[in-house]
């Protein structure tokens, strides 16, 4: 039997301009297996409220409830997520059907004037809105001045080209899919500043009674990275987890097959000290992917995460 060809293909994906582009990356990886895909350009409440901080207003699922309400209505097929903003556990009727090969999932600095963290004078301004960010910055560098930034990418850069900030912390990848590499000035390694559950991947969400559709884009799946992200957002769903828990988890295969899992706790008012985990086991499908992120969780409760 031949593969099934669907003739319209439907993605609904957000309209900034780092969304367009992943809508797009995945509507050509469709097209190149044959199928007819257009998409539905929709603004979410994510996108919206830009005066207060995600953690304040709903956390990560107002990036994608207006999406999962077109798949629920059928206005479209597919929804194409960053995956660290995708809730860890989706509403009962919607599924992920496929990981997509990761992009550099590390955190980057972005600064006119400054070449790196250590090059920041004595209480500079930094702009994040991400807890974990605050407190990765806060145990690196306690002096500085971390405020606020919200907003698309672009916005982000322009109001650090406004000279509101000396620097801002912002995901690789988006800087990479957009072209802008040359912005970056420095990328933390993972052993600096560990990075959020599922950064730098894309994740698929479609309704999970679309047995065609998780069929049709299994081919588009990365197995490794479906299982490292997985075991990463095992930690925050073991946590609690949501975009108003200051939490990094980060996994990577080892050499034998095994797979290291990272991960980190901070005090948002700084009165605790930084708690850091890691644990590797054998991992070769999603129970084993979950078990080791459960087990990175028991360990950060252990040491005093909370």
């Amino acid at each position: 039997m031949g593969k099934t060809v669907l003739s319209n293909i439907v993605i609904a994906t957000r309209e900034s301009r780092l969304a367009m582009w992943q809508a797009e990356h995945v509507k050509a990886l469709l097209q190149e297996q044959g199928h007819t895909v257009s998409l539905l350009g929709m603004t979410t409440r994510g996108d919206q409220i830009l005066d207060r901080s995600l953690s304040k207003v709903g956390g990560k699922g107002l990036f994608v409830k207006e999406l999962e309400l077109a798949l629920e209505e059928g206005r479209a097929d597919i929804a194409v997520h960053s995956l660290k903003d995708v809730p860890m556990d989706l509403p009962e009727g919607f599924a992920l059907a496929c990981v997509l090969e990761r992009e550099d999932p590390r955190d980057a600095l972005v600064s006119p004037r400054y070449p790196s963290l250590d090059d920041l004078p004595q209480g500079a301004v930094v702009g994040t809105s991400s807890l974990r960010r605050v407190v990765l910055l806060r145990a690196l560098r306690p002096d500085l001045r971390i405020e606020p930034l919200r907003g698309n990418l672009d916005t982000r850069l322009r109001k650090l080209d406004e000279g509101q900030y000396d620097a801002i912390v912002l995901a690789a990848a988006g800087l990479k899919r957009l072209g802008l590499e040359s912005r970056i000035r420095q990328t933390f390694e993972p052993d600096t500043m560990l990075p959020a559950a599922g950064q730098g991947a894309l994740g698929i969400e479609v309704r999970a009674d679309r047995n065609d559709l998780i069929d049709l884009l299994a081919p588009l799946s990365s197995r490794s990275d479906w299982l490292a992200t997985a075991a990463e957002r095992a930690v925050s769903r073991a946590m609690g987890g949501s975009c108003s828990m200051p939490l990094a988890a980060h996994a990577r295969w080892q050499p034998d097959d095994g797979l290291r899992i990272d991960a980190a706790w901070g005090d948002p008012e700084g009165t605790q000290p930084l708690v850091r985990v890691h644990v590797l086991a054998h991992v070769s499908d999603f129970a084993e992917a979950g078990a080791l992120g459960d087990d990175a969780a028991r360990m950060l409760r252990a040491a005093g995460a909370h």
